[in-house]
């Protein structure tokens, strides 16, 4: 192996803003701890929490790297004392809490997974946070199963576009919101049975003519705000409405009500801050039941554009235009 650099090119910001804040920067190559491994990074994926860190609203766990990031591609450079399950030379993706937007990041292998068959190393660098996301708010907290009706809110950002097609992959007849007949065209290729177009349609209304009026067994909403009112309305009895994010804020004025006389279940979970071993089990899970999936080709990552690293601002600039249709990724 050759020799590693001391330093590496990775992007900071000095102080919170707009996408602008984002510069390249000289920085140390990490250390990889007991357990862990040093990736050569050759893909960033870029998340909605990244936009979040980089605003100044979510600050790295303790103990993280400040450098925004939390899924990346690449090459096993190095090893930490006791971390065994990748060798030198290996190609693998992982999620991590900080750190992607580097020309080297610390993974734990724990939390790494071979790249699946059949995949480019770009595309697996659009996996892990969103298949992570996915997996543990829609399989393990919301519980679906096949013959359950699913909605996604947001169809077609990274996550959105996940979610349909492991919903559909297991078996739910899914329904997507999004702002565009051309976003809802997207959802339908992506496989979902019904796209509201939200900005003309009234998603309350749609969900329930999809479902025969009985309204739908599980929602995935990032949206909050005034959504969580009509989430109540639009879910099924014993529906259960699992919260990953606020694009519209954490408050709203809700009618409680419906909660109990619907028996509804309303949880929520963040990603990030969640143990080492907490996202073992998820990584365990996804190469179990959901890695065959993506090698027999029956869900992919949709990756929209892609930016060179040091272009990091413009791949904000676009996420916040919310003109994507799937992931955005650094290509280091």
């Amino acid at each position: 192996m050759t020799a590693l650099p001391q330093t590496m090119t990775a992007i900071g910001f000095e102080a919170p803003g707009g996408p602008e804040v984002l510069k390249p920067q000289q920085r140390p190559v990490p250390q990889p701890g007991p357990g862990e491994v040093l990736v050569a990074v050759a893909i960033a994926g870029i998340n909605r929490p990244d936009v979040l860190q980089r605003m100044g609203g979510y600050a790295p766990p303790p103990g993280a790297s400040d450098i925004p990031g939390l899924e990346i591609a690449g090459t096993v450079v190095g090893l930490g004392e006791g971390a065994s399950r990748f060798r030198l030379g290996d190609q693998l993706c992982g999620l991590i809490a900080g750190g992607g937007y580097a020309q080297y990041a610390v993974v734990h292998e724990s939390n790494a997974l071979p790249i699946p068959a059949g995949l480019s190393i770009e595309e697996a660098g659009a996996i892990p946070e969103t298949y992570f996301t996915v997996w543990t708010n829609v399989f393990q907290r919301g519980g679906l199963k096949s013959g359950e009706s699913f909605m996604v809110h947001g169809g077609t950002s990274g996550i959105g576009t996940t979610a349909i097609q492991l919903a559909k992959a297991f078996g739910a007849t899914v329904l997507a919101t999004a702002g565009s007949e051309e976003k809802c065209r997207a959802c339908r290729e992506l496989g979902a049975d019904h796209a509201i177009n939200y900005r003309s349609e009234d998603f309350v209304a749609a969900a329930k003519a999809a479902t025969a009026k009985r309204g739908v067994d599980l929602i995935l909403d990032m949206v909050g705000g005034d959504y969580i009112n009509r989430n109540y309305e639009a879910a099924a009895e014993s529906g259960r409405i699992v919260q990953i994010a606020f694009l519209n804020g954490p408050k709203a004025e809700v009618n409680f009500s419906r909660l109990m006389m619907k028996r509804l279940t309303h949880t929520g979970s963040t990603l990030r801050p969640r143990t080492i071993p907490e996202k073992a089990a998820i990584a365990a899970e996804l190469e179990a039941k959901v890695w065959p999936l993506l090698a027999q080709g029956r869900c992919k990552p949709v990756i929209h554009a892609r930016f060179p690293l040091a272009q990091a601002a413009e791949a904000h600039a676009l996420m916040e235009s919310n003109a994507h249709i799937g992931k955005i990724v650094l290509t280091v």
